[in-house]
């Protein structure tokens, strides 16, 4: 049977390894202070992209070859608010028209020498790109909130992470392995406590909160909760690709970790992460902490970058993956399926719908 008698986009990897290639979904190449008067070469989900600023300083995406001899565009200039090709000096504006070909009398409009162009929107400092190219984007992308709260601080970082989006998001959202992985940063492997979980699943989005979670042990959770209060925690995706995690410590204590995932590749992820923080302490406090508190979180996720190594590496191997889940695998398995979905573009149940269920859980 091939892809498509299957229902899978033409040219997706199988089935039984679990990368997607999302169409119809909003993705960040770039933060805005990246995107200035020279192009501006990225891929997203194995498609090589290049991004400029056209009339106004909009922000335009075309696929990196130029129509006429499959040149990169990125090696070109802009000029007059247009990407002007390196060889022969075609010239595409945002939307991938040709607008120029120097020596040619007549019209260079031909549908046949326009450039692939990709819809881009620029907000919260970012600039994002649909993935499916030639069309009207029917949703927004996702806006990170409580960037202009008079009482948070924000933090943002780029990262990368060397595997799938859906192992990214999951290693991001996964409770269990940090009291191994990350032990004595953030939880210890001695299961002291039982939790309930409730996992909440609608069309767009599957969500796990922890009920009755002690303030985890280790620095970061002295940091969190430094009386070691019960923390709210939620761990949530939102389709296509944002993992947020959130703890409150009673009305004095937020913080909102805010995970824009951009699959680079089938097995590379960009992870463009917001960290917004409102602490019982000074602002400029705060501001000043940051510095010493960083490393922390930098090494924690470089402990998560070698394991994702190291998974990839196996599932590359062996040429296919072999899950057991349980059911304290909360998240991992929802995700997929949302993605899944979305890949194959199945109509989906009204985005108020929600399913709830609960597990027991130690830590």
């Amino acid at each position: 049977m091939n892809a498509r008698e299957e229902g899978r986009t033409p040219g997706a990897p199988p089935s039984h390894i679990s990368v997607v290639r999302l169409p119809h979904s909003w993705f960040i190449l770039c933060s805005s202070r990246e995107l200035g008067a020279t192009p501006l070469a990225r891929t997203l989900q194995g498609t090589p992209l290049v991004l400029f600023r056209g009339e106004g300083g909009k922000p335009g995406a075309l696929m990196d070859r130029c129509p006429h001899r499959n040149v990169p565009l990125s090696l070109g200039r802009v000029k007059d608010g247009q990407l002007e090709c390196g060889y022969h000096g075609w010239r595409f504006d945002t939307g991938g028209q040709c607008r120029l070909i120097p020596g040619l009398v007549g019209e260079p409009e031909a549908r046949s020498r326009c450039a692939s162009s990709y819809a881009t929107r620029e907000q919260d400092g970012f600039v994002w790109v649909y993935s499916t190219p030639g069309v009207e984007p029917t949703t927004e992308p996702f806006r990170f909130p409580l960037l202009d709260a008079a009482d948070y601080t924000t933090v943002r970082r780029v990262l990368r992470a060397p595997g799938s989006l859906h192992a990214v998001l999951e290693n991001t959202l996964d409770v269990p392995h940090t009291a191994f992985l990350h032990g004595g940063l953030f939880r210890t492997p001695e299961k002291k406590n039982e939790i309930d979980v409730v996992v909440r699943r609608s069309a767009d989005r599957v969500e796990a909160e922890y009920l009755g979670e002690p303030a985890p042990k280790g620095l970061v959770g002295r940091l969190l909760a430094p009386g070691g209060q019960v923390v709210q925690h939620f761990d949530r995706f939102l389709m296509p690709s944002i993992a947020q995690v959130e703890y409150r410590i009673g009305e004095k204590s937020h913080i909102l970790v805010n995970s824009a995932m951009t699959p680079v590749g089938d097995f590379e992820t960009l992870v463009y992460a917001v960290v917004t923080v409102k602490l019982p302490v000074p602002r400029w406090l705060l501001k000043a902490a940051v510095p010493f508190v960083l490393p922390v979180g930098l090494h924690i996720f470089g402990q998560d970058a070698r394991i994702l190594a190291k998974q990839t590496d196996s599932i590359r191997r062996f040429g296919t993956e072999a899950y057991a889940s349980t059911e304290i695998d909360v998240l991992g398995p929802s995700i997929l399926r949302l993605m899944r979905a979305q890949e194959r573009e199945r109509t989906a149940p009204p985005p108020d719908t929600v399913h709830e269920t609960r597990v027991r859980m130690r830590t």
